[in-house]
C-alpha cells in the first residue's frame, strides 16, 4: 500500500505540473481580453498599457513568463498577484477556500444521508410504491437544473423574499467571516444551499445505490448469511451495503473534488464568496494568475480525493489489493 501511495503523490506532481502548462498556454494562446487594457480602465493611451504590460511581465515571452511562475510555485507556493488588484492569488483562495469547504462538505452530509437512506429504503422495498415514489422523486431532482431549483428555494423559503420564509435568504453569508470564526451566522444561512446543492447528487446516489444492491442482494454469498441464520438488517447493512456502496465511494472522491475546487452555480445563486465565483470573475477579466490559482486548487483536490478513495477501497472490500 505505501509504494501505491507513494507513487500516486508522485504522479499527482506531474499531473499537476502539467495542467498548470495547458492553463498557462491555452490563455497566453487564445486571450479573451488584453489584461493590460483590463486593468488600464477606458481609453489607454499606448504608453500606458505598455507600463503596465512590463509591470505585470506580459512584456516578456511566454515561456519565460511560465518558467518564473512555476518557479514561484515550486519553491515558494506562490500562485502570483492577480492582474486586476495586484493581491496575492494564494491570499484570495485561501479567503474564500473556507465557504467553499463548508458548502460542499455540508452538501455532500447531507446528499449522503438522503441518497443512502433512499436507495437502501428503494431497493428492499423493490417494485412497492415506496420504490416508485422515491425513484420517481429522484428523476425529477436529477433533472432539475441547480440554478432553477436554487431560486425557486428562495422564492419559496428565504426570509427576505420567500413566500414560506424559513430560512436565511441570498446574502446571509457573511462577508469577511467563516464558519470557524462565526458559525452561529454561517450555519443558518448554509441550510438552504447544502439543501439544494444535496438534492441532484442525492437522487443520483440513491438511484446507483439502489441497482448495485438490488444485485448484490442476489449473490451467493448474501443467501449464505441468511441461511447462518442472521438477522436481515444485518445482512443487509453489514454485507450487502458494504458491497454495494464500493462504487458509490468513487463517485463521492470525484464530485466532492469538484464542488471543493468551486461550485460557481450555487454560490452565485446565494451570494457564497467562494472560489468558484472567484474563478467566474477572473475568467471574464482573463486574470491569469487567479484562474491558474483556482485551477490547481481544484485539480489538487480532485486527485487527492481519489488517491484517499483507493485507500478507502481496501478497507472496504477485502479483495481489493494494491
Amino acid at each position: 500500500m505505501v509504494p501505491f501511495i507513494v507513487r500516486r503523490l508522485l504522479w499527482m506532481v506531474v499531473l499537476l505540473l502539467v495542467i498548470s502548462f495547458l492553463t498557462f498556454l491555452i490563455f497566453y494562446t487564445l486571450p479573451a481580453a488584453d489584461p493590460a487594457a483590463l486593468r488600464a480602465g477606458r481609453q489607454p493611451t499606448p504608453e500606458l498599457l505598455a507600463s503596465i504590460r512590463e509591470t505585470l511581465g506580459l512584456d516578456k515571452p511566454w515561456y519565460v513568463q511560465y518558467l518564473k511562475y512555476l518557479e514561484r510555485l515550486v519553491f515558494h507556493f506562490d500562485f502570483g498577484y492577480s492582474f486586476q488588484n495586484n493581491v496575492s492569488v494564494k491570499s484570495q483562495i485561501f479567503d474564500r477556500l473556507p465557504a467553499t469547504a463548508t458548502l460542499a462538505l455540508g452538501g455532500a452530509i447531507v446528499w449522503l444521508f438522503a441518497g443512502i437512506a433512499v436507495g437502501i429504503t428503494s431497493a428492499i422495498r423493490r417494485g412497492t410504491w415506496m420504490d416508485r415514489a422515491a425513484m420517481g422523486g429522484a428523476l425529477v431532482a436529477i433533472s432539475a437544473p441547480v440554478y432553477w431549483l436554487g431560486l425557486v428555494s428562495l422564492y419559496l423559503f428565504s426570509q427576505d423574499l420567500g413566500k414560506l420564509p424559513l430560512f436565511p435568504g441570498q446574502g446571509a453569508y457573511p462577508s469577511s467571516g467563516n464558519i470557524f470564526t462565526e458559525p452561529a451566522t454561517v450555519i443558518p444561512a448554509m441550510i438552504l444551499p447544502w439543501c439544494v446543492l444535496a438534492a441532484a447528487y442525492a437522487a443520483s446516489y440513491a438511484r446507483f445505490l439502489r441497482g448495485n444492491l438490488v444485485e448484490t442482494m442476489s449473490e451467493d454469498y448474501i443467501r449464505t448469511a441468511r441461511s447462518k441464520g442472521l438477522g436481515e438488517r444485518r445482512v443487509v447493512l453489514k454485507h450487502g451495503v458494504r458491497s454495494a456502496v464500493t462504487p458509490v465511494v468513487t463517485i463521492l472522491g470525484m464530485d466532492l473534488g469538484v464542488l471543493l475546487g468551486g461550485a460557481i452555480l450555487t454560490e452565485t445563486v446565494f451570494n457564497i464568496p467562494g472560489v468558484g465565483r472567484l474563478a467566474f470573475d477572473a475568467i471574464q477579466k482573463s486574470d491569469l494568475p487567479t484562474v491558474q490559482g483556482t485551477v490547481l486548487i481544484g485539480a489538487f483536490f480532485i486527485i487527492g480525493l481519489n488517491l484517499v478513495v483507493d485507500v478507502v477501497y481496501a478497507f472496504l472490500d477485502p479483495r481489493v489489493r494494491y
